[in-house]
């Protein structure tokens, strides 16, 4: 299956998949694209791989002004990432802790094609859930500061998931969050942070800053997307993940590694997933029976849901959040997922609870302002 499957989106999955495809669109369907690539946060990147592909000047000019814009956004949002970067290894520094970077900070720390036209509205850190006391108070020493005062928001995070309630710069304005694992406390599956930790490798030569090995890293990005709850910005992950499987990929020896570290982290089902629909959508290239792989040892490990049911869930909810890519069962498919990613996040008694709350705490605050 590919982007001809779906006409309203052969524009956009061509500009991302096979930029010189550009100089052949249509006015109209420019129009399209900038529309979809706009809600599914991609114009940046669109506009950094026709420059890397010399496609600039196919692009028409009441289009190059919408990329051209998404691009200059995208590339001020990577200067002040770096300079908060340094801001968080200072903050450490007295801990001893580096600063492990996951997700958009760790691909612009290392100018990684992922990072071309990525967009980062906020700064993700890992660090040995035994050091979060020393963390917290060497960031609120810093300037950081959480400003999610509501009692069971901070029981929820505290008590069941794998990262702090959002910290905020009192100055800056930044937002940064600190996580312990990958996967929240009462999750099913429960990747190892320590060995992600050991693994993690410096950064221009730096031991304060670091990121994830190269397999891991994308194991993060899969787990992250495949477990989530809200999938509006979905195309955004496929895209960030075709980038650094493409990357990493022409190491030959990446894949078996890849595998080997699936397995250690339990993580072979939303890794198979990451490359069934990377495939769909962007055509990422993957050697021949890697992914029959991963689902042979994720099938050993638990049942997996038939994949006609995850096809007809998420090659709905991936695409952008326009009209133009919905059907009538888009909007059903993001609510399955959406209790799907809670399912897989909480035990059933703890995410009947949650969700009731979440459910009556806004109707309670209106009638009861």
């Amino acid at each position: 299956m590919n982007a001809g499957n779906w006409p309203s989106l052969a524009p956009l999955l061509g500009a991302l998949a096979q930029p010189p495809a550009l100089s052949a669109l249509a006015p109209a369907q420019w129009d399209l694209l900038v529309r979809q690539g706009r809600r599914a946060d991609v114009l940046a990147r669109i506009g950094a791989a026709a420059l890397s592909a010399g496609r600039w000047d196919a692009v028409p000019s009441s289009a190059r002004v919408h990329l051209g814009s998404a691009l200059k956004l995208a590339q001020r949002q990577h200067t002040e990432l770096r300079h908060e970067v340094q801001e968080v290894a200072r903050a450490l520094a007295p801990t001893g802790l580096p600063v492990v970077l996951l997700k958009g900070a760790a691909y612009v720390v290392q100018d990684l094609p992922a990072a071309m036209g990525r967009m980062v509205s906020d700064l993700d850190i890992l660090v040995p859930r035994d050091r979060l006391a020393d963390v917290e108070s060497a960031l609120m020493m810093g300037g950081w500061v959480s400003t999610n005062r509501d009692a069971y928001d901070q029981r929820y995070y505290r008590s069941w998931m794998h990262e702090l309630p959002p910290l905020e710069h009192m100055k800056r304005g930044t937002v940064l969050d600190v996580h312990h694992a990958i996967m929240p406390l009462t999750a099913r599956l429960q990747p190892d942070t320590g060995q992600l930790l050991q693994a993690s490798l410096a950064v221009g030569g730096r031991e304060d800053i670091r990121v994830l090995c190269p397999a891991d890293m994308v194991l993060h990005s899969a787990t992250h997307l495949f477990h989530e709850s809200e999938l509006e910005l979905g195309l955004r992950g496929l895209v960030d993940l075709d980038a650094l499987l493409r990357d990493f990929g022409r190491d030959a020896t990446f894949w078996d590694v890849l595998q080997a570290r699936a397995v250690v982290h339990q993580l072979e089902w939303p890794m198979f997933l990451a490359l069934r629909y990377c495939g769909m959508f962007l055509q990422t290239p993957t050697p021949p029976q890697f992914a029959s792989a991963l689902l042979g040892a994720a099938s050993r490990r638990r049942r997996p849901t038939p994949l006609s049911c995850m096809d007809a869930l998420y090659l709905r909810a991936l695409r952008p959040p326009h009209a133009s890519a919905n059907d009538a069962w888009t909007l059903p498919a993001r609510w399955l997922l959406y209790l799907r990613g809670h399912w897989l996040r909480m035990p059933p008694a703890l995410l009947l609870w949650h969700l009731l709350r979440k459910l009556f705490t806004p109707l309670y605050a209106k009638t009861h302002p």
